[in-house]
């Protein structure tokens, strides 16, 4: 298969060299002179010499709605994967987007996650607990971290989006939103105008009670989430590949290419885990709404 990556920064270079090595013809869309594969400057030419049946768009959260566009426009018919988030805001695209549109929420691959879904059915959840923290300079070695997408809310950064695996995850084990609040916004001395810090409460049509936090802040990385039901808890640790049941550990190694691999793979088949256009729309439209919570001091329920 050929595929065309649109966008060659750290995540569109993961993608093109984990499908070279799953064997796929690579191609790009970038003006990055360090790109070793065949570079377009526009999706239109990509696309009349590659003919691909894969494009995967990895470029500025700003620039999907663009990139997606261009894409429908020319009559592509393969599957697409755009990088989380969907969208820096919701839109709506005409002509709307098919089923063959899909959002890079990863984490749904891992192990950990497979394994909670499985524990969980037919339990009756109490409350969640959802977090995840590293220190924004500490996140790309050998890069300025103020130049960064993540640095500018005018390029969709913020913990929000940048984040907003935790809000799927989120959605994706315990059903979607009922309602919802929020704080947060920049509070630290980052060089970066976008938020560094979110905390969220939610009610989910499985869970009364779904706390979130993300930020840019914590020099000890972590990331994971408790899940409380009547009779059993859960504990997992996506830093350790560990999930604690009721005190008893089960270990999930998972090496740092292992989620994105599987999501690749998935987008060849007829494999449900990945996460559609209309869920990734409606997690657009969830972080929009958590930025009015902050900003009003209010919950707000979903339409």
């Amino acid at each position: 298969m050929h595929a065309l990556i649109i966008g060659y920064g750290s995540i569109g270079a993961r993608h093109a060299r984990l499908l070279k090595d799953m064997g796929h013809a690579v191609a790009c869309v970038t003006r990055n002179r360090e790109c070793p594969y065949p570079t377009f400057s526009n999706i239109q030419a990509a696309l009349e010499e590659t003919a691909p049946g894969l494009a995967v768009i990895s470029t500025a959260t700003v620039e999907h709605a663009t990139n997606l566009r261009a894409l429908i426009e020319a009559g592509f018919t393969g599957r697409i994967l755009v990088e989380k988030p969907l969208f820096d805001h919701p839109k709506e695209l005409t002509p709307a987007p098919g089923d063959n549109v899909f959002v890079a929420y990863n984490l749904r691959f891992h192990p950990l996650v497979a394994r909670t879904r499985e524990l969980l059915a037919g339990h009756t959840i109490l409350n969640a607990r959802f977090a995840v923290g590293q220190y924004l300079p500490d996140w790309r070695p050998g890069t300025d971290y103020t130049k960064s997408y993540s640095a500018s809310r005018a390029r969709g950064g913020g913990v929000l989006r940048d984040l907003s695996h935790e809000l799927d995850l989120a959605l994706y084990l315990l059903g979607d939103w009922k309602r919802a609040t929020a704080m947060g916004g920049h509070y630290s001395d980052l060089s970066i105008d976008s938020d560094d810090q979110f905390a969220v409460l939610m009610e989910t049509a499985h869970c009364p009670v779904v706390g979130v936090h993300m930020d840019y802040l914590s020099r000890s990385v972590h990331r994971g989430y408790d899940i409380t039901c009547a009779d059993m808890t859960l504990r997992a640790d996506f830093m350790a590949g560990m999930l604690t049941v009721d005190g008893t550990m089960e270990e999930f190694p998972s090496e740092r290419d292992a989620t994105y691999r599987r999501q690749l793979e998935a987008m060849a088949g007829d494999d449900p885990t990945p996460c559609t256009y209309a869920q990734g729309l409606a997690l657009c439209e969830l972080i929009e709404t958590l930025e009015t919570c902050a900003e009003k001091q209010v919950w707000m329920t979903a339409s």
